[in-house]
This record gives structure tokens, sequence and C-alpha cells, in this order.
């Protein structure tokens, strides 16, 4: 069984670990290079070239797709060729019986996701390191290695992420007893669960910190207009003073700690809009209603920015549980999958 489930695999595997190797090469060959610049310079970000940031999003994309791509092409075909073909007939009448039979051919295929997924995110994180979260002396960044665009990228979780998706399509696979449709929907849960997991469950997995904070102009991060578009109030956003954190909520609240907009007298502490039909930059304010004065008359009257966040300290807390997480719903779908193809006819 194991040669058999060898030589189906075989194809795709040597594809898989051609593209990884290549990528890894190109990493291996770039990688030394930036740990040199991050030692030599507190900005690296500015000493990045173009080609380093498409290589920093290059190794994002690259890593997000490989389970995706493993669910698909290994995970689905695994049980609904043999079912779609008949072939799964001729092993279950000799000696070699169906638990056997699924638990080599899955237990195999997850291992070798798990390999081909794991050596490939090493690279990438060991490549991304010094970047990740890079800053700019213009405050310009690169995503920190805990929020949603990096997170599942780094560390162990794309191993998770492939045990599930080769394990997820197994089970449609003798589901649906047809390679084609248990592709197509392997593809589509899978990046549901990519997109879903981050927007809903990830914040829960460990607790979270809180800040109250006055305002200042260290702490700030941006002014910018409310979601309702042109008209709608401003909105402060303020930095946890910690690298790297997550933020998942930043909201003004008033005196009594209830959310609220900022008052609307501080639209007129921004520097006014260039007059129509000059390309002349933002005209500078005068008077004494500078953001650092409306800054203190804010703090005065009671006003305070209340943020919610993932602490930096916290990668690793969060990627053993988001594991832990998809490999238990990996070992509940196999059992699922094998109950499922022992009453198979």
């Amino acid at each position: 069984m194991i040669w058999l489930t060898w030589r189906q695999l075989r194809a795709q595997t040597a594809a898989v670990a051609a593209l990884a190797v290549a990528f890894a090469l190109v990493l291996a060959a770039t990688g030394r290079r930036l740990a040199d610049l991050a030692t030599t310079y507190r900005d690296v970000f500015d000493h990045l070239t173009a080609n380093d940031r498409h290589l920093f999003y290059a190794g994002i994309v690259v890593v997000a797709v490989a389970p995706v791509v493993i669910g698909v092409f290994w995970g689905a075909p695994l049980v609904a060729r043999e079912l779609e073909a008949g072939t799964h007939r001729l092993v279950w009448t000799q000696s070699v019986t169906r638990t056997r039979w699924l638990a080599v051919k899955l237990g195999g295929t997850a291992l070798a996701a798990a390999v081909a997924v794991g050596l490939l995110t090493l690279a990438v994180t060991w490549w991304s390191q010094p970047l990740d979260g890079a800053l700019s002396s213009t405050h310009g960044s690169l995503p920190a290695r805990l929020t949603p665009v990096s997170f599942a990228m780094r560390g162990i979780v794309p191993v998770g992420y492939a045990v599930f998706a080769v394990v997820l399509g197994a089970t449609l696979g003798a589901v649906f007893r047809r390679s084609l449709p248990a592709m197509a929907v392997t593809l589509l849960v899978v990046v549901f669960v990519q997109i879903a997991v981050p927007t809903w469950v990830r914040a829960h997995l460990a607790p979270t910190a809180e800040q109250t904070v006055t305002f200042d102009r260290e702490r700030l991060d941006g002014i910018s207009i409310g979601d309702t578009g042109p008209g709608s109030p401003l909105r402060i956003t303020v930095n946890t003073g910690v690298a790297g954190s997550w933020v998942l909520s930043n909201e003004t609240v008033d005196a009594d700690g209830r959310a609220t907009d900022l008052p609307s007298w501080f639209g007129a502490c921004l520097p006014a809009p260039p007059p129509p039909g000059t390309t002349e930059g933002p005209v500078k304010s005068r008077g004494p209603d500078t953001i650092t004065a409306c800054f203190q008359r804010l703090n005065a009257e009671g006003y305070r920015q209340h943020v919610v966040y993932q602490p930096a300290k916290h990668f690793w807390p969060l990627q053993w549980a988001e594991t832990g997480l998809y490999l238990l719903v990996s070992g509940l779908l196999a059992g699922f999958c094998f109950w499922w193809v022992r009453r198979a006819s």
C-alpha cells in the first residue's frame, strides 16, 4: 500500500517539491543581505529595493496558496479517483482492509503535505524575519507577523492548514465519489476558512490586551474620514506603543468611557485642502488650533482612545492554538472519512 500510494502521488509531489526548492533557493540567495541590512539600519524599509518588497509579498502569497493547491490536487482526488474509477474494489478484495487502505493513503499524503509546506514556510519565515513590521522614516511599513496579512504564512500554522486541506479534500472526495466536484468544493471551503478564521476566530484564541490612552503626537497613527464617506465624522487611530501588535479595535471614547465621534470643532484643527486648480500641498492651519493644541483640548474635555489588541508576544501562543484547532478539526474529519469509507459500497 505504501508503494502504491507513492506511485499515485509522486507526480504531484515532484511538482510541488520542485517549485518549493526553486523558491527556497531564491530566498537563500537574497536573505543574508536582508539580515545584514537589519543589523546595520534602524529604518530597514528605507533601504529595501522594489524586488525585496515584491519578494516579501510573494512569500505571503506562495505560503497562502500552497495549502489550497495541495488540498485541491492532492486531497480531493485521493479517495474520489479510486471510487470514480472503481479501482478500490480490487484493493478491498485483497488482504488490505478498507481501514488500512485509507490510513496509508490519508496518513502518507497528509505527512507529505506537512513536510512540504513546513519546509516552505520555514524558508519564508527565516527570510522575512528582518522585514516583518519594518518601518520607514515616512511611516511606510510592511505588515508585522502578527497581523492577518502575515500570521498564517509564518511559523507552524501553514502546516495545520495543509493537513486540514488534505483531510478535507479526501473526505469530500469520499462523499462525492467524483474528483471534480470534490476539488471545487475543497477550493471554496479552504479559501473561506482562510478568510473566516482571522476575521472571526483567531483574535479569541488568546486573551486580548486593552489600553485607554490620552492623545499625543507620538501615539498618533492617522486621522481619517469615517466609513460612510465625505461629511462623515473624523476618526483617529493610535498605536499601542509596542511594535508588531495586532490592533483589533481603535475607538474614541468620552469621559464616561462610551464610544463616540470626535467633536465637530476638531475638523478645524486639520490643514486645509489646497485651493481648486492648484498642485500645491495642504495649506497649514493658522492660529492656536494646531494638532498639539487640539489634542490637549481633547484630553481636557475627557476624550480618550480605547485600543484592544493582541500583543506581539502572543505570536507563538496564537500559532500553537490555531494549529491545534486545525489538527483537531482534521482529526474529526478523518474520523468521519473512515466511517464513511467503511460503510461505502
